[in-house]
């Protein structure tokens, strides 16, 4: 016990005083010991450790043996914890039990209360909840009340996390004849949330549905309740969000839920194709998104990559891609190919199509600093022109190629947990170079760890296996 003092802290959140703890430590680590020796060792007055001593005494923590002088040997710290932790538990029983008698006090009184009294005269309700905890626990009472329909229009995430938070509730419904419907936008998973309540009860019993587009978050209770977000881009557990009853307002959100109940897929009948996959994928990247993509062709590549790129240009932002595996003029005549106008992009300063020695590694070195610094002045120059973001690509393989791998896996974690520019990045590797490098699972495990989202491009064009996870 190198620090008595902390560790006379830590205790005494276990329901000692600063001198019992101190007092019991002292004892514990000195074995069969006396009051002089104690006082020294916890650094306190010998009358405060006479005070004491009867208390730890009395609590069971420290035991008396007679002889002369009295000595006093401490319980064992396992013993002595658990029982502070019983008598916390009995204090708190203690607590609730005189909680509970005073509820029943309380609705005594309140049950002689005139009901014209306690009665709101305004028949609709407007109530603003911010505390996420607050927000959780009403709606898990309106589902329990439910006896009709839960309709539920947010974000993938939030009706994930609604699914997980809410399942016996949901369930309970469910065995009610409740008839509970989930309209989400389309993921990049769409068997996650089904999957999820299949761990419960069969995933047919809810209704889930898939849209392009919210035109806002809510959920509705038997038509006549209902939680509205407030700010754009939050969802309905997260805060800011609010509760009516107010049935102008709840028409018009029936009225919009049900529209998209005719326009959204039934998550059973959804057949993706490539294609809309990756658009979704690159429709949905944000600021800050940092994804690696793992290519088997050049073809599939440059159809991902350019897809990227050019929605970014046609969307106000400016682009960036970085050169290894084809040189730049390469590239370009394959992104005019593509449909891009090259030429015109970079005139207004929009599009930068450049070699990897302009960038990542000059005369054969790599600077961490000097790439992070380029980024930085980039992004700054992109936005001072007027561009509403910065979109970046870098084909990877020039560093395996320059045995540079060390410096690969800084710069990609730098890239994930150090940057702090607003842009969107994506990391391209040929797969059949990542397989020669030596320990190419390690390698590839500490890749996909550096990287918010997963792609794979197969042998075609179109992309294939689609990987999401936290960043």
């Amino acid at each position: 016990m190198t620090n008595l003092k902390d560790s006379a802290k830590i205790l005494s959140e276990f329901g000692l005083t600063p001198y019992e703890s101190k007092v019991y430590l002292a004892v514990f680590q000195q074995g069969l010991t006396t009051a002089a020796d104690i006082a020294k060792v916890a650094g306190i007055r010998r009358e405060e450790v006479y005070r004491t001593l009867p208390k730890l005494e009395k609590t069971g923590l420290i035991e008396k043996v007679l002889g002369r002088p009295v000595r006093v040997r401490a319980l064992p710290i396992e013993d002595a914890l658990s029982i502070l932790i019983n008598r916390k538990e009995e204090e708190a029983s203690q607590v609730i039990r005189n909680l509970l008698a005073k509820k029943s006090e309380l609705l005594e009184i309140f049950q002689e209360v005139e009901p014209d009294k306690m009665e709101n005269k305004e028949s609709t309700h407007f109530t603003l909840l911010s505390e996420k905890d607050a927000i959780e626990k009403r709606i898990a009472f309106l589902i329990k009340q439910a006896t009709k329909t839960i309709d539920f229009a947010d974000t993938f995430e939030s009706a994930f996390r609604f699914v997980l938070t809410f399942a016996e509730e949901l369930i309970n419904a469910k065995d009610r004849d409740v008839n509970v419907r989930i309209i989400t936008e389309y993921p990049d998973n769409t068997k996650l949330i089904p999957d999820a309540l299949n761990k419960h009860v069969p995933a047919s019993s809810f209704d889930i549905r898939y849209c392009e587009e919210l035109p806002g978050n809510y959920i509705i209770f038997d038509t006549y309740q209902a939680f509205i977000t407030t700010a754009i881009g939050s969802s309905v557990s997260s805060g800011g969000t609010l509760w009516t009853d107010d049935p102008s307002l709840l028409r018009i959100v029936q009225t919009d839920f049900n529209k998209l109940m005719q326009t959204s897929i039934d998550w059973k009948e959804l057949k993706v194709t490539s294609d809309e996959k990756l658009n979704r994928i690159l429709r949905n990247l944000k600021p800050r998104d940092h994804v690696i993509l793992i290519y088997e062709s050049q073809e599939a590549k440059r159809n991902t990559l350019f897809s990227y790129i050019h929605r970014g240009l046609t969307s106000g932002m400016a682009g960036i891609y970085i050169c290894s595996e084809e040189t730049p003029d390469e590239i370009r005549n394959a992104m005019a190919e593509y449909g891009i106008d090259v030429k015109g992009y970079e005139g207004k300063g929009a599009l930068q199509v450049l070699s990897y020695t302009e960038v990542y590694i000059r005369d054969g070195v790599f600077d961490l600093d000097y790439v992070m610094d380029t980024w930085n002045k980039k992004y700054d120059a992109a936005i001072s022109k007027g561009f509403s973001g910065v979109r970046v690509t870098g084909e990877m393989n020039c560093f395996i190629d320059h045995d540079l791998l060390e410096d690969l896996l800084a710069y990609e974690n730098a890239l994930h947990t150090v940057l702090d520019i607003p842009m969107t990045a994506i990391c391209a590797y040929n797969a059949e170079t990542l397989t020669g490098v030596d320990n190419p699972v390690d390698v590839y495990s500490e890749l996909i760890k550096a990287h918010g989202k997963v792609l794979f491009a197969g042998k075609d064009s179109g992309i294939g296996k689609i990987e999401v996870r936290a960043g």
